[in-house]
């Protein structure tokens, strides 16, 4: 495996938050072009109907260069030239309190419609601002959040999973990758977007792994994997980490470099893949299981009191395995025959209503 060379640290962390935009992504609300353009029309509409109201309701006080005073057509003239900031002329405010309308209400309505006509180039100018302010805010309050390196398909199958938990929300993964396509896919479902190579350790601290509850890492390499596992794991010591790789023969490099839990993806397909050859229905289930979202899924819940010192055998759900101090023992150990105070149960939940399965 080649040795990959690290570039200095503290190039990103170092910056201030601003220049993080574009590196950064922050999850936006979308909102449809089409219902975007109609609430600006909507607010220039009213903006314009207001300054007409007021115009006609103190009509006495305007001077019109007809002489024959200002009718309802005029007043909507007027209003339309003055907010546009056209302004002919022809009909201007003769009266003290007619000039004082216009100072502290025809004014602000006439900025105020500037402001919705060319709200677009507003956005795109206050962009950066309105990022800059999300990242400052999002960098100070983020914990126990899960880092996700790789969106491709294995990332985006464990970002599916980690979603399917109710007790997770989109903001609480950041995905971290070199390819924007992914990025925008990722903001696409709310969640924060890192752009750099997370063999990095400061595009890590830019997504915070020193906070992250978890990191996954799923990267298309199994040398690169190894190397994100080292610099996670050196800058977040209490993190669990997840990893996958292509080839069995890897497991221990990414275990020495710090990962718990090591994923072989080509030996599990390939498995599935035999499987299916002689027990399809049984890798229907085997999916079933692995589909949060519906149908059956493996869980893991604390025991209730009315539990302890029984067998997990006899409970009603189907117990699969027990949690103790972080050891997991099969449902048929000895140590599982007693469940004891602080012990998790791994068993089978039922998500929806049970359909036969259509191969």
């Amino acid at each position: 495996m080649k040795a990959l060379r690290r570039l200095p640290l503290g190039s990103l962390t170092d910056r201030p938050d601003h220049e993080l935009v574009g590196v950064l992504r922050m999850p936006e609300l979308t909102v449809s072009p089409l219902r975007s353009i109609m609430k600006r029309v909507i607010g220039a509409t009213l903006a314009l109907l207001l300054t007409v109201i007021i115009v006609y309701v103190d009509r006495d006080g305007y001077r019109d260069a007809n002489g024959d005073g200002l009718s309802l057509l005029d007043s909507l003239y007027y209003a339309t030239v003055s907010l546009s900031t056209t302004g002919y002329g022809d009909i201007a405010p003769a009266t003290s309190s007619a000039r004082l309308v216009n100072v502290l209400v025809i004014t602000p309505l006439r900025v105020l419609f500037l402001i919705v006509l060319v709200g677009t180039t507003l956005e795109v100018l206050t962009e950066r601002s309105r990022q800059a302010f999300k990242i400052q805010k999002w960098r100070t309050k983020v914990r126990d959040h899960t880092v996700v390196v790789g969106f491709g398909t294995k990332g985006r199958s464990a970002v599916n999973a980690l979603l399917g938990d109710e007790n997770i929300a989109p903001g609480q993964i950041v995905v971290v990758d070199t390819d924007q396509q992914a990025l925008d896919a990722a903001s696409a479902l709310g969640l924060v977007a890192v752009h750099g190579s997370a063999t990095r350790s400061d595009v890590l601290r830019v997504a915070a792994v020193q906070h992250a509850r978890a990191v996954v890492v799923a990267p298309n390499r199994d040398d690169t994997a190894v190397l994100v596992t080292l610099t996670a794991r050196e800058l977040a010591p209490q993190a669990h980490i997840v990893a996958s790789v292509r080839e069995a023969e890897n497991v221990h490099l990414l275990k020495q470099s710090g990962a718990n839990q090591v994923v072989v993806s080509s030996e599990t397909a390939g498995r599935l893949l035999g499987m299916a050859t002689s027990t399809p229905l049984v890798v229907d289930i085997m999916e079933d299981l692995l589909t949060p979202e519906s149908g059956l899924a493996i869980a893991e819940r604390p025991v209730e009191p009315s539990e302890e010192g029984g067998s997990p055998r006899h409970l009603p759900d189907l117990v699969l395995g027990l949690v103790r101090d972080g050891v997991l023992y099969r449902v048929d150990a000895p140590q599982a025959d007693a469940i004891e105070p602080g012990d998790k149960l791994l068993y089978v939940k039922k998500v929806t209503q049970a359909e036969k399965i259509e191969r």
